[in-house]
């Protein structure tokens, strides 16, 4: 008999990267090694347990900077290429270690591991991966979720309501195109949420969205059910809350399963390892080396020492994991079922994308796993998406969470601080003067239509949440320093442009064919209310 309900929520995102300008771009990687790593894993994961008929429920979020980059034809020629030269990397790792007992068999398993990957690329998904999720949601494997036009953190924009209102607009209208059906929940980026944002996301037909833990504990009045049930908001969307157990199980480095010695070393890969000549061929252009994916070593502890990496034994790791991952589950629902006066509780559990793959090698093994196990080997608790916990329980308490978000202090201070407080200053003038622009041009003509089309994808992309975040982190800086500035400035040049007559059809054209995300974007979505 169920007890209750685990909703698992991947959120899958990336920043908008696209530089047809240079034939091999640094930051492309991003992507490239996202699709060998985490969603080529993961939707081999999924199609294997739907081909053998295991049912499962789960929740995606598919950003729609990522939905663009993944459907973007110069972005996927690159992928292409990408995989044929790890693929001849494995051919010359075979050949390399042929008389190495050690590592042999471990360059043979990262070959075949490039060759599977290529080959379901072209040849199952036909190089088309949003259309593959796609069909997992409409057969009842998946509830693709929508998420912030570029990622923006909404609480930092709500002194210009139109900015928060075209974030989500225009992500749930790129939802409604590349997936056929309305949204039935939002991930709103970082679980950025502040009171009154449920009305915007209420106006677009959005169901439910997520807070972290201390935005329903924290909520007025305070939940009966704490965060093991959502609460609806006045509009009648609802909230639900992260489970801080079940996150740090999985998520954890120190205290979760990813710190498993047995399990790969992210940090150690023969791009920094082997001779430079050998590897020059598959790093950057400069000489400059990278990481490849081809990893020898496993964590084996907090030491330089590394062991050897055994594909075989990590699997073997990652299945005793899904196993106590359950039985950890059964054990928390059969708890919390006697708690909860009535209401099926409802664990939430979700963790970014990329962790399953990327950080965590192993983690579309465990998921696999886990998914395969509580279909066969339990009846105490169901998988369910928040779509389904709503149709069995459509009332709930009545409540307002406060503002929040699930970065570092549960509030802003990730994308708020020393190192990127300056960005916002130019941000929300931008969004004001977009505000002005589609009040003053009510009906444009062609050419000012396509420069304020643009001048609002312009904005959109300096309000990506990833540029304060990476300032904040320190990694990539300086990329993110340009993505800024670069965006604010062709914002300010379109719009001067607009205001004295002066449009640039040539450079129009050039920006258009550089920044070419939402083609359906009508600036209008910026008037007053």
């Amino acid at each position: 008999m169920s007890q209750g309900s685990l909703a698992l929520v991947l959120h899958a995102h990336l920043p908008f990267v696209r530089h047809p300008e240079h034939e091999d771009f640094l930051e492309e990687d991003w992507l490239y090694e996202a699709i060998s790593e985490t969603y080529l894993p993961l939707l081999l994961a999924f199609d294997s347990l739907a081909d053998e008929g295991i049912r499962f429920r789960l929740s995606l979020t598919l950003s729609p900077t990522l939905v663009t980059m993944l459907r973007d034809e110069l972005l996927m020629d690159r992928y292409a290429k990408r995989l044929d030269l790890l693929c001849e990397l494995g051919e010359r790792e075979v050949h390399r270690t042929r008389k190495d007992a050690t590592f042999g068999p471990l360059a043979t398993f990262y070959r075949d591991h490039f060759r599977s990957l290529r080959q379901a690329f072209h040849e199952r998904y036909r190089r088309d991966l949003v259309s593959a999720f796609r069909r997992l949601q409409d057969a009842g494997h998946l509830d693709i979720l929508a998420c912030n036009a570029t990622h923006g953190f909404l609480p930092l924009m709500q002194q210009v309501p139109e900015a928060v209102r075209a974030q989500v607009s225009v992500a749930a209208n790129h939802y409604r195109q590349h997936f056929g059906r309305d949204p039935s929940g939002i991930w709103l980026a970082e679980c950025g949420y502040f009171p009154g944002l449920e009305r915007i996301l209420s106006a677009e037909r959005i169901r439910y969205f997520f807070v972290d833990t201390h935005g329903l504990t924290d909520a007025t009045p305070r939940p009966l059910h704490g965060p093991y049930a959502p609460v609806f908001t006045e509009s009648g969307v609802a909230a639900y809350a992260r489970d801080p157990e079940s996150s740090q199980q999985v998520w954890s480095a120190e205290y979760g399963y990813p710190g498993d010695p047995s399990y790969r070393e992210f940090y150690r890969d023969i791009g920094w390892d082997l001779d430079l000549d050998y590897i020059r061929p598959f790093i950057q252009p400069t000489g400059d080396r990278k990481n490849t994916g081809f990893k020898y070593f496993r964590i084996t502890g907090k030491t330089q020492d590394k062991q050897p990496y055994d594909p075989r034994l990590a699997r073997e790791r990652a299945v005793v994991h899904a196993g106590n991952f359950l039985f950890n589950r059964q054990r928390q629902l059969e708890h919390l079922a006697t708690r909860l006066g009535g209401r099926t509780p409802v664990v939430v559990a979700p963790y970014d994308a990329e962790l399953f793959g990327h950080w965590w090698f192993e983690g579309p093994w465990f998921l696999e796993a886990f998914i395969r196990k509580a279909a066969r080997e339990q009846t105490s608790f169901e998988l369910v998406t928040p779509s389904d916990d709503l149709r069995a329980h459509p009332e709930n308490q009545v409540a307002t969470p406060p503002m929040s978000s699930w970065g570092a202090g549960g509030y802003a201070n990730m994308w708020l601080d020393g190192t990127n407080d300056w960005v916002y200053r130019h941000l929300h003038h931008c969004a004001r003067k977009m505000v002005e622009l589609a009040r003053d041009f009510p009906e444009a003509t062609v050419p000012q239509r396509r420069a304020l089309n643009q001048a609002a994808r312009e904005l959109l992309l300096a309000q990506s949440s990833d540029w304060a975040f990476i300032m904040k982190t320190g990694t990539m800086v300086e990329y993110a320093l340009r993505r800024t500035r670069e965006h604010v400035r062709r914002f300010l040049r379109l719009h001067d442009d607009l205001r004295a007559g002066t449009l640039d059809d040539e450079w129009l054209g050039q920006v258009e064919g550089r920044d070419n995300l939402f083609p359906e974007l009508d600036y209008r979505i910026y008037r007053p209310a």
